[in-house]
């Protein structure tokens, strides 16, 4: 029988989003939400474009993730200073204080995770990982 690594990974997912929606009970934020403003928290102002390449996300469904934290007053959209095209995402005073928590929440599973792998342990996982991207990726077009 040959090893499955895909099911662990998406169980694994489905337990952080578990995880927080559980600590983050009341903020009623998706798994996305939680991330996208976790980023927010280290580097707001962020572009656009910069957000839909780290949270891997379609256009449409990052306008909707906006559409509703902006809603909520949690975060805006300002014009770029640099380019007056882009669209840079930034945290409104209410927004950062969610976003602290959920970066809270996140610091401390790293934490408890971190507590519970040995160097070589992580050495391996991040091996792993590291194949499942390159296996997952595009071929390079020909040169």
């Amino acid at each position: 029988m040959a090893v499955r690594f895909l099911s662990p990974v998406q169980k694994t997912a489905r337990q952080i989003a578990g995880y927080l929606e559980q600590q983050t009970t009341g903020l009623e934020v998706t798994t996305t939400e939680g991330h996208l403003l976790s980023y927010l928290a280290s580097y707001t102002p962020a572009p656009m474009t910069e957000l839909h390449r780290v949270l891997g996300v379609k256009r449409s469904t990052m306008t909707s993730l906006l559409d509703r934290l902006e809603a909520r007053s949690w975060v805006r959209r300002v014009p770029s200073p640099r380019d007056r095209r882009a669209l840079l995402v930034e945290l409104t005073q209410e927004g950062r204080v969610h976003a602290t928590r959920i970066r809270e929440v996140l610091e401390q599973l790293e934490a408890g995770i971190a507590d519970r792998v040995s160097p070589a342990d992580l050495k391996g996982f991040l091996a792993v990982l590291t194949a499942i991207t390159a296996a997952s990726s595009p071929p390079a077009p020909d040169a």
